[in-house]
């Protein structure tokens, strides 16, 4: 099926926002226009990581020029509760503070400015209490959001008896600030009846309306939620929207006039929370052929104070703990742990990479110990179609033939006999290599999400207008939805346009999330399109005299038994128009085939898996301790792309966040609970500079079908993981200098610990 509709006025594609963007005209939630008489927000939050609240002085702040009124927990007419999988976060700090940035009030004020002012005169006395910030202190108090879960196959405890080498280890990964370019925010207005329109920068209208709803103490129907797109979101604006619009709707509840709220980026970085830090232990046994017999695996998540959507984050570890390898014999326990930093949060890959990170680990230790390349334990033990994942699902499996590719379109075996040769060249400059093959489940894990509905309006001029639940935030799924339309009805894209997703419009959405969005809401377009087409062939049948499946519309004309007819695709809809023909269509879909029984931990959890192999090198310079990425060299799963410009630009993105995540973005607290990364003269994200020199990516078209809309398999999240990939080819290129050297399995791998590394475990 052709997805790139061509017309004699040009062809389409790219993203259907480009025009807009780059002349500056793209509506984001700072530009909506705002109605007279909005109030603005701002939050007073804790000082401090965890206490008792003894006494909270706002009386100076109430005085302060402009402001209108501050809110506490106590002026909540519904729950002060906005936790979604579990209900234990609070919305306004009642009697204890749990982080470093938990609202305790909300000042309201005739402007931006003075509302920030007031914020500082507020005075509050807390009782401190211990603060916990280690996910393995917090786990041995019992201080856990959920029970452990553990995912088995095989028995490892025989297995490891069996094996010819036995290795264990430790792997931490670090937390990731998203640094999207919009920041939080929302802006609440009153209607009628006391119902709320509600702009927000949420990846999740439906979550939005719901916390809402329960601090409101108001039905869903009376809170409309819009949003016509983001300035980025990376799994940040999932559920961590939710709190801003709360504030925003609680303050536009009682004064009954507009409220916004946008945090500024300190506050954003401050109040907001990260991917999860992950601490881990591994235990892997090979046999003499270099097969991966046993592996065991604890992971140590660190929650932060509050649940968010840490269980679910938690179950795709264990989903990815294996990444693309088959092992028979795996036991995978993981903590969700209670600490005293802000709720962390979705990322993209959702604890996917965490869990793909300690793996690598594992092979990369046992490479070491063994003193053969990774890639050779790698290679051996790639999963393929039949063998079982841990959790029960059978693999339809590209790894092997991602792998393979990679190998020869990029000359593996030329690359790293280069990378020797140069390294045997030079004393100061090292270069290291690794291979990361990538296995990444796309479906969201808890089945009932795995529903979309989409609403498409033929109007009376052949026009079409389409409502799904998907929010844009740059990665182009309204252009895949409008590729939808015009490829069925084969019209020209122009003739199609995207609404915002709005709750009004399109109930009980699932976020834009685990990226499924195309999938899902795509797949509900198609059906919608169908049907609707279904009725257009009925009534052109009738006009024509032929049967509805001899009719077929081409480029915007009509055929009939392949003949070219006398009506064109705005003639036809006048037509059914006239004759009362229904031109609209809600439809419903939901991926079938998908189950996870959480009793036995076992099921088929995933839609399909997206594959691939990347390539890593890099330059250190082992006086400075510093580097550049070479190149980073990919052949990928895309299934069947339906639209290479925004494919290739999600991998290309993709790569270097994962790498950033790997080796520079280092978030850190001291063990009060305070964020000393707080500033992007702290936080450090790749720029033009830290990129990697080369990317190259490689479209590897798959035959095998899948639930993917059109066969075009997601691309949101699987190419971050490449990115670990430049983790241990730095490691690599360290050894290379220093073979001795005591570095530990800890990312990100920042120029400073490369520089310990390389003379750690010298005389």
């Amino acid at each position: 099926m052709n997805l790139h509709v061509k017309f004699p006025s040009g062809g389409f594609r790219g993203l259907i926002d480009s025009y807009t963007h780059t002349r500056g005209e793209s509506i984001y939630l700072d530009d909506i226009p705002e109605i007279s008489g909005t109030l603005f927000g701002a939050c007073f939050d804790s000082p401090i990581a965890h206490g008792v609240i003894k006494d909270l002085d706002y009386s100076e702040a109430l005085k302060s020029e402009g402001v209108v009124r501050i809110f506490t927990s106590q002026d909540i007419p519904g729950r002060n509760q906005i936790g979604g999988i579990v209900e234990d976060e609070e919305l306004l700090a009642e009697s204890k503070v749990h982080f470093c940035g938990m609202p305790i009030a909300l000042i309201v004020a005739t402007s931006e400015e003075s509302a920030r002012l007031a914020v500082k005169k507020v005075k509050v006395k807390i009782d401190p209490l211990p603060v916990i910030t280690d996910p393995r202190e917090a786990k041995e108090k019992n201080e856990l959001i959920i029970p452990p879960r553990t995912f088995k196959i095989g028995d490892t405890a025989s297995s490891f008896e069996k094996c010819a080498y036995v290795f264990e280890g430790r792997a931490d990964s670090n937390g990731q600030e998203h640094l999207y370019i919009e920041t939080q925010g929302a802006y609440a207005v009153p209607s009628e009846n006391g119902s709320l329109k509600i702009y927000s920068s949420t990846q999740g209208p439906t979550a939005v309306q719901r916390a809402c709803s329960k601090v409101l103490g108001i039905p869903m129907h009376q809170l409309e939620v819009d949003v016509t797109r983001l300035g980025g979101g990376f799994g940040g604006k999932e559920d961590q929207a939710n709190a801003w619009a709360a504030l925003c709707a609680l303050a536009a509840f009682h004064l009954k006039r507009p409220v916004k709220y946008a945090l500024h980026r300190m506050e954003d970085m401050r109040m907001t929370g990260k991917r999860h830090p992950y601490s881990s232990d591994f235990k892997i046994g090979l046999s003499k052929e270099f097969k991966i017999l046993a592996y065991e695996a604890t992971f140590y998540q660190n929650a932060g104070a509050a649940a968010d959507l840490s269980p679910a984050v938690l179950e795709r570890t264990l989903f990815h703990c294996t990444n693309s390898y088959f092992i028979p014999n795996v036991k995978a326990t993981a903590y969700s742990c209670r600490t005293n930093l802000p709720p962390n949060t979705a990322f993209r890959g959702f604890g996917g990479p965490q869990g793909m990170f300690v793996i690598e680990s594992a092979i990369a230790k046992a490479a070491e110990e063994l003193k053969v390349n990774a890639s050779e334990i790698q290679k051996r033990n790639l999963i393929r179609t039949g063998e079982e994942f841990p959790y029960g699902q059978i693999a339809v499996s590209e790894a092997n033939e991602c792998w393979v590719k990679a190998e020869e379109l990029y000359e593996l075996n030329k690359a790293t006999q280069e990378v020797r040769n140069f390294n045997a060249e030079n004393k100061f400059l090292k270069k290291g290599i690794a291979l990361m093959p990538i296995c990444f489940g796309i479906s969201f894990t808890k089945t009932l999400m795995n529903q979309a509905r989409s609403l498409v309006h033929v109007y009376s001029d052949g026009s079409v207008n389409i409502s799904t639940g998907a929010v844009e935030m740059g990665q182009g799924v309204n252009t895949k939805i409008l590729q939808v339309a015009a490829n069925v009805f084969s019209i020209s894209p122009d003739k199609v346009k995207i609404n915002s997703a709005n709750t009004f419009r399109i109930a009980n959405t699932s976020p834009t999330a685990a990226s499924a969005a195309a999938d899902l809401n795509g797949r509900a377009t198609m059906m919608a399109c169908n049907e609707i087409l279904g009725r257009l062939k009925i009534v052109g049948a009738k006009e024509l005299g032929c049967k509805p499946d001899e009719i077929e519309i081409r480029e915007e004309c009509v055929y009939a038994n392949d003949g070219k007819s006398k009506l064109d695709w705005k003639q036809l809809v006048m037509l059914a128009y006239t004759k009362r023909v229904s031109l609209s269509e809600h439809a419903h879909y939901a991926t079938p085939d998908i189950h996870f029984d959480l009793k036995a931990e076992k099921g088929h959890p995933f839609s399909y898996h997206v594959y691939g192999t990347g390539i890593v090198t890099v330059t250190l310079d082992c006086i400075r301790g510093i580097y550049e990425f070479d190149s980073v060299k990919v052949v990928h799963d895309f299934g069947q792309s339906m639209n290479p410009v925004i494919d290739k630009g999600q991998c290309e993105g993709g790569i270097v966040q994962g790498i950033g995540w790997m080796t520079m973005e280092e978030i850190i607290y001291d063990k009060e609970g305070k964020l000393k990364s707080n500033a992007l003269s702290t936080y450090k994200v790749p720029d033009v500079y830290s990129a990697p020199k080369q990317i190259d990516v490689h479209f590897l078209e798959t035959k095998n079908n899948s639930l993917a809309l059109f066969n075009s398999k997601a691309v949101g999240e699987p190419p971050l993981m490449y990115g670990i990939g430049a983790y241990f080819a730095l490691r690599n290129a360290v050894k290379a200098f220093n073979a001795g050297s005591l570095i530990s399995f800890d990312a990100p791998l920042t120029p400073e610990k490369v520089l310990m590394a390389l003379y750690s475990g010298k005389s």
